[in-house]
Parts: C-alpha cells; structure tokens; sequence
C-alpha cells in the first residue's frame, strides 16, 4: 500500500482556547478555514486512492477546504471521531490540574462522563484506533496510491502510536497541531513516521 497520510482538522474556538472537545460540534474559525485551504497544494501533489473522514463538522469542513471531497470518493467513518473526553469535555487541563494536579490524558483516560459519553481510557483509544488502521489496510490492500484521514489530534496521535507498535500512551510523543498534514510509510517493511506537523509554509 502507498502512504497514510494525516490531516489534522483547522482551528476551532476550543482547538485555540485549549478546550477538549471530542463531541461537541463546533465549526472551524477563519482562520480554521484558511488553514485547511492552504494544505490544498500538498495533498494535490499527493496520489491517494481513498478518503476516510471523521463525521465531525470540523473535519468534514476542512476535507472540503483541503480539495479531498472534489477529488475523492470520501467515506465518513465514526472510528475517526476525537477521543471521548467524557466529563473533561470543555475543560482545558490546566483546569482538570487544579483538582488532579498529576492527571495525564495518554496515561490516566478521562473522568466519566453522561452515559451517552462516559468517556474513553487509552486501551479503549488505542483499539478503535486499530480498528482503523485495519480498515486503512483493508482499503489500500490492491492500491497503488495511498489513503488519506481526516480528524482530531489526539485520536491521530494515537493512531501513528499504534501504527508504529507502540501502546495507545506513545501518542504522547507526537505534538500535533491544527492544519497540518502528517505521513505514516514504511522503510524496509517496517512502519516508520516519514512527515509530521507539515503546514504549507513550513
């Protein structure tokens, strides 16, 4: 299979506040929108053969900016959807620290939430972002280009951890920002990390 790559969705309110937001459904700022404009010219360099999208607002959006919607069949998957954050949705950490000063997300999951979001640990994370992957292959199985997602931050994260063997808490390792376009390969039959964090300026 060809090339997995990842986009990030652009800026939101929250994204720029440091607000966790999994399922709340906020548009993309203006500048959200610019941002996903300008990552047109490197996935048009790109040859992808399948589109898998978060069926987020944000993400959708930013598919439909970036170019991907006019020139691929798109496939909205929900196993892309942001981490659940549970009872942490709408909190930024440094709120959650004044009651759990050590909380980490990669390690510790999120407090529960509503029973319609009671939120995810990280194994919950890292086996639907397996799920996944096992669908990216699926798709890419007799294909020469390579699959393109769009979606959340920390879901992505978790993603490029499992793809590379490790556990759903080595997302912590890979900052990601919003508006970028990421690629996950191979070298010598092995999964390796071959672009991060790319913005059209960079």
């Amino acid at each position: 299979m060809g090339d997995l790559l990842l986009v990030r969705h652009g800026e939101t309110e929250w994204s720029r506040s440091g607000q966790h937001t999994s399922w709340t459904d906020l548009p993309l700022t203006d500048r959200g929108r610019a941002q996903a404009r300008e990552v047109v010219p490197l996935l048009r360099a790109e040859r992808i053969d399948t589109v898998f999208v978060s069926p987020l607002k944000r993400a959708r959006e930013t598919a439909e900016l970036a170019g991907l919607a006019e020139r691929h069949d798109v496939r909205i998957d929900a196993d892309l959807s942001e981490w659940d954050y549970g009872a942490y949705e709408g909190v930024t950490t440094a709120e959650i620290h004044r009651t759990r000063p050590d909380w980490f997300l990669f390690t510790d999951g999120v407090a529960p939430g509503p029973p319609e979001h009671p939120g995810e640990s990280p194994e919950e994370i890292g086996a639907r972002a397996d799920r996944m992957l096992a669908r990216v292959r699926a798709a890419a199985a007799d294909a020469e280009g390579g699959v393109a997602l769009v979606a959340h931050g920390h879901f992505l994260r978790v993603l490029t951890a499992r793809w590379l063997g490790l556990p759903a808490s080595g997302g912590a390792f890979f900052q990601l920002g919003t508006g970028t376009v990421s690629r996950l390969g191979t070298e010598h039959e092995r999964p390796v990390v071959a672009a991060w964090n790319v913005r059209a300026s960079s």
